[in-house]
């Protein structure tokens, strides 16, 4: 059943079309001093608790109880259950969905085809652990005996975003050790100019990919290998180094995550055993379900007030654009309804000075999530550039809910001198709307593991949307055409002739480039 024919969508929206137009988020928190802690929910953890504020939202507790039954009757519960259980939820590729095993701590059984995963598991992050440990410690050498001083990870969408804004955010905890570069697109310029800041004698490449056959990481690996051989001083070593390394290293596919409890999401107990009405992610979920299917709007920001968060939105903006953008369901109907989001944004408070001005007085709707640490990793001048940051944290999505009335903004205007005709010419432009939706998390610091909760949570909103929108959020097969299509123009732009095998802009935009590549 799709979700438009569910009997509790269709309560939900009749309710939406009668009531949605009169939610004015101002007025409720006036009427209901208690909003706050009836939309808020405080997870305790070994590292300080985790904040959810959802109170800012056009909800109500009918609406919130209307999309938890809705969340119920669309079977997230069994969905749920079906993945933690190791059942091959993704059907169009015959895959159990397996990211939960890796943050399985207590080393729960994990049955795929009646066997227990978790052994293999944790045999593979053990050797992650010990061999992450023989690089920062410098015990593994290059191939000429040097200790390692620059890791190189090759990769691109999911094996670059996730590394990079991991490694970016967790900077304060890595003050030792290698540095680490990252190289992703397919730009010549880009591999180039990081080879040359590195010594072949001290690197370390590290090659990201689920499949090995995705073309941008294969090429980058190659010129990688290439650099390697001809700026090294002795080849013959090199050959032994590789040889060695090919019998007595752990392989590449051995590879998963890190294991200091860096990603865990108290073993992902709260979402699966936490009633829906209480579960971070499903809230997450279902608000914007709301937003996407019954306001429909069209994108969804993500604003870390954190600089060293400043790819979590792009790793997202993958995570959930490229898990969630489908349109045929798993029956293999096509939707009637939005399904993903589109999911974007930048740091705070570099982002209010560039686009939201569009989230305060533009024409669309767009809901967004705050994200701060409550404490700074560099507490200069008693904590002042942080303190500024909350200060900042907190006016926006207080003025995106509050807004400004004609009234209001009347007053600040005679109060700074303005009256008569310069006064009404320049009172529309100061009136803000507000009732603006926002959910605010706070977290008391961002250590490895308060961001692998935030990565959990995240993740489990995603799985919970393509639940709800019955689609399986864990195959790519929209990203595959352009790869195919790509490997017959590659081979077109071999020679100088003319091409007439597809479209005429497709063709004249190849012709025009051969012309000019020489």
């Amino acid at each position: 059943m799709g979700l438009t024919s569910d009997p509790n969508y269709k309560k939900l929206d009749a309710w939406y079309k009668s009531n949605a137009g009169k939610l004015n988020m101002r007025q409720m928190f006036d009427g209901d001093k208690e909003r706050f802690g009836k939309f808020s929910i405080t997870l305790k953890t070994d590292e300080g608790d985790i904040l959810l504020d959802y109170s800012k939202n056009l909800i109500n507790e009918e609406v919130m109880k209307m999309l938890i039954d809705l969340a119920k009757s669309r079977g997230v519960e069994t969905a749920r259950e079906k993945m933690f259980s190791g059942e091959k939820i993704n059907f169009t590729e015959g895959r159990a969905v397996l990211h939960v095993a890796l943050r399985n701590r207590a080393n729960a059984p994990v049955n795929v085809d009646g066997k227990d995963v978790m052994p293999e598991v944790k045999k593979v992050l053990e050797k992650m652990k010990g061999f992450c440990h023989k690089v920062r410690s410098g015990e593994w050498k290059g191939y000429t005996g040097k200790s390692i001083t620059d890791v190189v990870n090759i990769g691109i969408g999911g094996s670059d975003l996730g590394p990079l804004m991991v490694t970016e955010a967790l900077k304060p905890y890595s003050k030792e050790g290698p540095r680490v570069w990252f190289v992703s697109n397919i730009d010549g310029t880009h591999i180039a100019k990081t080879l040359a800041e590195l010594n072949a004698e001290t690197t370390l490449f590290v090659i990201a990919s689920k499949t090995f056959t995705t073309q941008e990481t294969i090429t980058n690996a190659e010129s990688a290998k290439e650099w390697f051989l001809n700026f090294a001083k002795d080849k013959s070593a090199v050959a032994k180094h590789f040889v060695a390394l090919s019998t007595n290293a752990p392989k590449v596919k051995d590879f998963g995550i890190d294991t200091e409890n860096m990603f865990e999401f108290w073993d992902d107990s709260h979402f699966r055993s936490a009633p829906l009405e209480s579960n971070a992610p499903v809230l997450l979920a279902m608000l914007g379900i709301w937003y996407i299917n019954f306001f429909q709007a069209e994108t969804h920001a993500l604003l870390p007030y954190d600089q060293y968060m400043h790819r979590f939105a792009a790793y997202f903006q993958q995570g959930d654009m490229e898990s969630n953008g489908k349109y045929i369901t798993n029956h293999g109907t096509r939707v009637d309804y939005h399904t993903g989001p589109i999911v974007w944004g930048e740091p705070g408070t570099n982002g209010q000075h560039a686009f939201y001005q569009l989230i305060h007085q533009g024409t669309r709707m767009v809901p967004a999530d705050f994200l701060i640490p409550a404490q700074t990793q560099h507490p200069i001048r008693d904590s002042l550039h942080h303190k500024i940051l909350i200060a900042n944290f907190l006016a926006q999505t207080e003025a995106l809910m509050r807004g400004k009335t004609t009234e209001e903004a009347k007053k600040e205007l005679e109060a700074s001198g303005l009256s008569g005709e310069a006064l009404d010419k320049l009172l529309p432009h100061k009136v803000f709307q507000g009732n603006k939706p926002t959910n605010s998390i706070v977290f008391k610091k961002l250590t490895p593991f308060t961001l692998g909760a935030l990565i959990a949570m995240y993740e489990h909103k995603i799985f919970v949307q393509g639940v709800m929108w019955e689609i399986n959020s864990f195959d790519q097969w929209g990203v595959e055409l352009g790869k195919q299509l790509a490997k017959k123009i590659e081979a077109e732009l071999k020679d100088t002739a003319e091409v007439t095998s597809h479209d005429s802009s497709t063709n004249g935009l190849i012709n025009f480039i051969k012309k000019n590549h020489a």
